[in-house]
Order: C-alpha cells, then structure tokens, then sequence
C-alpha cells in the first residue's frame, strides 16, 4: 500500500468521546476491534418497536464482537423527551434492552454530536449527508470505519443488515 493510500482511508471514530446513559464517561475506543451498530433511537416513534430487534442482533452476534449502541435523540417531532434513567428504564422495561445507550444527544444541526458529525460523512445510495428520522443505522467495522448505513424503515433483521453485520465480522 502506498503512503498516499494509507493518507486518504477515513479516520477512525474512536477517539470520539462518549457519555453513556449512566453517565460514565468513555470514548468510541471502547468498541476497538468490534464491529457496532449505532442507531439513534427514540421511545414514541412508529419505529420505537426496532428495539427488540435490535436486541435480538445484539445477542445473536455480541460474542462474534458485535455491540449496538443507542443514541437516543429527541430532534424529530420530539419523541424523545424522557430523561436518560427515563429513556433506559423504559428500554429494559419493554424490550429488555442491554446494549449500551448513550446520553441523549442531537444527530444533527449545529449541536450535532461529533460522533454523528464524521458517521454522517459516509455517503451509500438513497442516504447521503444528514441523519433524516429516528432508528437510521450505521454499522461501523472492527477497523472503527463505516461499512454501511439503514435507513429507519430497514428493519434490524432485514437480511441486507444480517449480511452486512455477517461480512463486517468476517
């Protein structure tokens, strides 16, 4: 590989700094060598139901070095204005959530959290740019890099996302 290619790879996500839902204080590293599922997420979307499924994703591949993380977000028609033990509670309450949730954050606009800033610089068909509705995903590989990114409507278990999670795990 030449010095120039090397220069023009993405940088990896893992020195973004993160705040969990229970307020410890991380960074995207915590992932290295895994492949993620970040979702922004909400608890009164049409598509709030996305939680099992990503529930189940999360442990059929988690001992392969899969995780999903939530980024729960209250910028679209505000669906989610609960708190963080809020938002936490009602996940493990009604879907039995145990992937990690971040802090609410915004996935887009001038405080936009950086995490979103550089996840949203992927480009893939029909979903370039701005994060558009709740529950869109991007599946970053173990290189901390973005493989792919779902729209909200593309369910967890959609056999695209099953194939790119199969792939991104090798």
């Amino acid at each position: 590989m030449s010095f120039l290619s090397q220069t023009q790879r993405p940088a990896p996500l893992y020195p973004i700094p993160l705040l969990l839902n229970d307020g410890t204080r991380t960074n995207f590293g915590q992932f290295k060598g895994k492949v993620v599922l970040v979702v922004n997420v909400a608890s009164n979307c049409g598509f709030t139901p996305q939680y099992a499924g990503l529930e189940a994703l999360y442990g059929k591949f988690r001992d392969r070095g899969f995780e999903v993380l939530g980024v729960p977000c209250n910028q679209f028609a505000g669906q989610e204005p609960g708190t963080d033990s809020e938002i936490a509670e009602f996940c493990e309450r009604n879907f039995g959530v145990t992937f990690p949730l971040t802090a609410k954050a915004d996935v887009r606009g001038r405080n936009q959290h950086l995490l979103y800033s550089e996840l949203t610089k992927f480009r893939t068909g029909l979903l370039p740019g701005a994060v558009k509705w709740n529950f869109e995903k991007f599946l970053v590989g173990r290189d901390g890099t973005v493989a792919a990114r779902f729209g909200p409507t593309v369910e967890p278990d959609a056999p695209k996302v099953i194939e790119a999670i199969e792939e991104a795990l090798g």
